[in-house]
């Protein structure tokens, strides 16, 4: 069985607290103190919005977190600041947690109480979310909705039991941030593994665009937008640009100040993407051509090398923190396991590939063979590639060339909704107290993207109450693919014969629909959104609301 190295845990920033520290800070019935900064300036954040629901920090919130139980403290502090970041061999600016990409490795135990501390250091608000962690609401990290944004130069301390084990996400939800290097794993340890295995290497994928060439994530949603100053970047377009016109115009939850004004020294080269295909993605692979694709936050020339030793069970955590990029992922000359997605487990399945939309996970099991061998994720419906090394010899094989592409990208490859939970974790037979239905609106060229043609506001309420069984259908009306994600649940997808994989983040593909059943079982007002930054940020999100 894994256990991390002494290494792994000297880098994980872990504060290790004292008993009279865990009898003081372990009570879930009072609101969590924030540092310098609390939720709303000492009183308890309500956001503005219908009454009649459960709001973040109410007792029934409270109620859940006891639930959960109060285990051990750890201690971690992130300063988001800017910083200059070399990529393996190119250096570029931009803001991140502790002046690293990915931010620092975040390793805990089910049953652990995280108490996380960020430091705001950056010229904007910002907040940090826990992709995929059932946590309590007002530790969820949205502005405006379970907390007031973080201002600059003060810090907030997020604190809260963490119940489930599984391979997690951190990152900034607060506007174009995800798209810069405001990302980490969660990695939360189960103390019943069942699982036997010799070696762990988390791998996290991302696409990249700020500070290159003087792009920054607002200029490139600004030039998607109709209107944008996309004639600003025919210096520098890539093979399948043209100069065809988006736009730009604060995107929810934001103020007009948050975003950059529309210039040439705002925007920088034109980055949007036409005519992409996507066969697995039914439709154009994205409207954003990144100038570089990261695994483990190096360039493919200058890669991020695992080491083991030949016949070593490997677990390989894969996440996508990317922001407008699925990716289909293989390693040369291994099949994987499929054990979990989105941090829960399901039934083995053997692939050659994976096709991992923004901000799902899944965690494979391999056997090392011996030699030198390329792992590959590849932009689906995009130029170029992301390239980490697996190495288990001893001598001196050069690495993989820059343009490998293994054969198993083209092998069988296992869509989520084929995958079956682990019986340890499928939802139980019951038919749904509450069916909520939402189409997916908007369109590439007017860049409206939305829920039943609207708009996010703050303010909206799709109601459920404490204990129903919910059924909600996502009907994707567009001609793009959107990862939907859902805070502070997990859900099934549910197919017509059969109780599909426990995930919190999943596909819908163009003209298709999305099923998902899940307990209401996490009090308080939950967003659920497209994981397509670009997408949210022009108003694909709304919310799920507890119903007194």
């Amino acid at each position: 069985m894994y256990k991390p190295s002494r290494r792994t845990l000297l880098r994980a920033p872990i504060a290790a607290a004292g008993a009279g520290f865990l009898a003081a800070c372990t009570s879930s019935d009072s609101e969590p103190s924030s540092g310098p900064q609390r939720a709303s300036g000492g009183e308890k954040f309500v956001p503005a919005g219908p009454r009649g629901y459960v709001n973040p920090s109410d007792p029934e919130v409270l109620a859940a977190e006891r639930k959960r139980g109060a285990g051990r403290v750890r201690a971690f502090t992130f300063t988001a600041a800017e910083a200059e970041l070399d990529l393996g061999g190119r250096s570029v600016r931009t803001w991140a947690y502790n002046e690293e990409v990915p931010g620092p490795l975040v390793r805990i135990t089910a049953g652990d109480v995280l108490d996380l501390t960020l430091a705001n250091r950056l010229p904007d608000t910002t907040t940090l979310h826990s992709h995929g962690v059932r946590l309590r609401c007002d530790m969820d990290g949205v502005p405006d909705l379970t907390q007031r944004a973080i201002s600059p130069g003060a810090d907030f301390r997020y604190r809260f039991a963490v119940e489930h084990p599984g391979t997690y996400l951190l990152h900034s939800h607060v506007g174009m941030q995800p798209d810069r290097a405001l990302y980490a794993p969660l990695i939360v340890e189960d103390p019943k593994e069942r699982l036997s295995y010799d070696k762990e290497w988390v791998v996290i994928l991302d696409d990249w665009l700020d500070g290159v060439e003087g792009s920054t994530p607002d200029g490139v949603l600004s030039q998607l937008r109709p209107g944008g100053s996309m004639e600003m970047g025919s210096m520098a377009m890539g093979p399948g640009h043209d100069s065809h016109s988006h736009s730009h115009s604060p995107g929810p939850g934001r103020s007009a100040s948050t975003h950059p004004k529309s210039s040439k020294k705002s925007t920088g080269p034109n980055r949007v993407l036409h005519k992409s295909h996507s066969r697995l993605l039914h439709g154009e692979g994205g409207s954003v051509a990144y100038p570089h694709y990261l695994v483990n936050g190096r360039l493919p020339d200058n890669p991020s090398v695992f080491r083991c030793r030949p016949g070593d069970r490997v677990r390989l955590r894969i996440i996508n923190a990317g922001s407008e990029t699925a990716f289909r992922v293989a390693l040369g000359d291994h099949r994987m396991t499929v054990t979990h997605t989105d941090g829960y487990p399901v039934k083995h399945e053997k692939t050659d590939a994976l096709l991992i939309g923004m901000a799902e996970r899944y965690d494979v099991l391999i056997t090392a063979r011996d030699g030198v061998f390329p792992l590959v994720a590849l932009p689906e419906g995009k130029k170029g590639k992301a390239l980490a090394v697996l190495r288990t010899d001893k001598g001196n094989k050069n690495l993989p060339s820059t343009d490998a592409r293994p054969d198993e990208l083209d092998g069988k490859t296992v869509p989520a909704r084929r995958l079956e939970p682990d019986d340890s974790v499928a939802l139980g037979d019951r038919d749904p107290d509450r069916e909520l239905r939402i189409r997916i609106t908007g369109n590439m060229q007017k860049f409206n993207w939305g829920f039943d043609h609207k708009p996010y506001s703050a303010r909206q309420r799709h109601a459920v109450r404490a204990g129903e069984r919910v059924r909600l259908t996502l009907v994707n009306a567009t001609d793009m693919w959107h990862p939907m994600h859902l805070h502070g649940h997990t859900f099934s997808v549910t197919g017509l014969d059969s109780v599909g994989a426990r995930k919190d983040t999943a596909l819908v593909l163009p003209h298709r629909k999305l099923v998902i059943d899940f307990d209401a079982d996490n009090p308080g007002l939950w967003m659920l959104h497209c994981h397509n930054q670009y997408h949210s940020e022009s108003g694909m999100m709304t919310v799920l609301g507890y119903k007194r």
